[in-house]
């Protein structure tokens, strides 16, 4: 059973074009573990893969701006087929207007996920700023939404019900399933 969503959300989300993730915190847990050969290992969460999947598929495109650099994460990115994957940015808000400007969007148009400071200025930039239920309290404080799911544990999927629901193609999706 999906969440009761606030109509203005709602009313933000029926708009949305693209959805921008964070990686670290949102993404995955927020935890890299580093192998004594210096390989980096993140775990993902495969439900947020299938939710970006589900958002491609009905037309919302999603795009990464994390401000670290990590083959895992372009190797994720390629497998769920997310073509706008920007990596080792500090000045991520260059990087959004980026990506607004390449896809002929509007900030309103874009919803932003993110859990830390450094997410902060895409949050209040994009049209709908998101931060995961784990986020940093005062991001949490500062977003128009908070997941009630932790970075890594299926927030992004959260996002993505919300917005499918919004746009009316979730029960579509779901009937499809069920057949």
């Amino acid at each position: 059973m999906l969440p009761n969503y606030p109509a203005n959300i709602l009313a933000i989300a029926k708009n949305i074009k693209l959805l921008i993730c964070d990686v670290d915190g949102v993404l995955s847990d927020g935890k890299v573990y580093l192998t004594n050969q210096g390989d980096e290992i993140k775990s993902f969460n495969i439900k947020d893969g299938l939710g970006i999947k589900l958002l491609q598929k009905s037309g919302i495109q999603v795009a990464i701006i994390t401000g670290r650099h990590s083959t895992i994460v372009e190797r994720r990115a390629k497998e769920l087929g997310i073509q706008h994957v920007y990596q080792g940015r500090s000045d991520k808000r260059s990087t959004f207007d980026e990506i607004v400007s390449l896809l002929s969007l509007t900030p309103a148009q874009v919803a932003h996920i993110g859990d830390d400071l450094p997410d902060l200025p895409l949050m209040k930039r994009a049209g709908l700023g998101i931060s995961v239920a784990d986020g940093y309290e005062f991001v949490r404080e500062q977003a128009d939404w908070v997941t009630t799911t932790s970075g890594g544990q299926g927030a992004v999927r959260e996002v993505a019900d919300l917005l499918l629901h919004a746009q009316q193609r979730l029960d579509d999706i779901l009937d499809g399933y069920m057949t």
